[in-house]
């Protein structure tokens, strides 16, 4: 038996919101594009095996796609990234089937991998998997450096459980498992 999730009711709400229809200037699109840009580059960088195995795709672009949203990525001979011009060809795209943001945040926030299709080169299509296989984020690390070791350690841990908390409060899944339900 399904039930259905006590948040259904803001899914609903963000699915509703006129958000296609707010006019967001080219600029504001591109220099959020542009600091994604920088992050990701800036995690990149602290893995040396994923920068050599990006150069190696060098020239090589991905788009990434959710619902209206659109990025086409370009590897770099350095091994890094930089967004592709509007019109090049992509190579590959990954585009996410989860539709509704709620049901996104919940996925990652089980710490699975959202539902993507996979369109283009099976190669880079690799490369990309190893990327996201491979490849964290040390905030602890980033924020050591402005903060010093103990306060970093000490947010690091507030962060890790205001996450465990919002994870148990979601719940695991906005469906019941059937098989659960009827034992």
């Amino acid at each position: 038996m399904a039930t259905q999730s006590p948040f259904s009711w803001l899914d609903d709400l963000v699915r509703n919101l006129p958000l296609a229809e707010l006019p967001v200037p080219p600029w504001a699109v591109e220099e959020s594009q542009r600091r994604l840009v920088l992050l990701l580059n800036h995690i990149l960088m602290q893995e040396p095996q994923a920068s050599s195995r990006l150069a190696r795709q060098k020239g090589r672009i991905v788009q990434l796609q959710w619902g209206a949203l659109s990025m086409k990525l370009m590897a770099t001979p350095a091994g890094l990234l930089d967004l592709a011009p509007v019109q090049a060809k992509a190579d590959l795209v990954l585009t996410v089937c989860e539709e509704s943001p709620l049901g996104l945040v919940q996925v990652v926030l089980r710490g699975e991998r959202p539902a993507v299709n996979i369109a283009g080169d099976v190669q880079l299509a690799a490369e990309v998997n190893w990327l996201v296989d491979h490849v964290r984020w040390d905030m602890e690390e980033d924020l050591a450096r402005v903060l010093g070791d103990a306060p970093a350690h000490a947010l690091a841990q507030v962060v890790q459980g205001a996450a465990s908390a919002l994870r148990q409060f979601l719940g695991p899944s906005a469906v019941a498992d059937p098989v659960k339900a009827a034992t």
